[in-house]
């Protein structure tokens, strides 16, 4: 199992995430926030969990190149 959490509060815009890890994130054209696609807010953390392993190594470039340190993958 693949968990994904991203801050969107604490999102500054660049745009990072959507590069490396299109098929989970997006930018909002809204506010210009990442989006973290299939989640919902739940105290300003959006979380996306999945058993599709091919998830884990765009979803850990997003988190390593992520400047404010907002998103976290984990694999248990």
């Amino acid at each position: 199992m693949i968990i994904v959490t991203l801050q969107r509060e604490k999102c500054i815009g660049c745009n990072y995430c959507a590069e490396f890890a299109p098929d989970y994130f997006r930018m909002s054209k809204k506010d210009g926030k990442s989006v973290l696609l299939k989640t919902e807010d739940r105290k300003g953390f959006y979380t996306f969990k999945t058993a599709n392993v091919e998830a884990l190594e765009p979803c850990e470039k997003a988190a390593k190149a992520c400047p404010v340190n907002i998103i976290s993958v984990k694999s248990i």
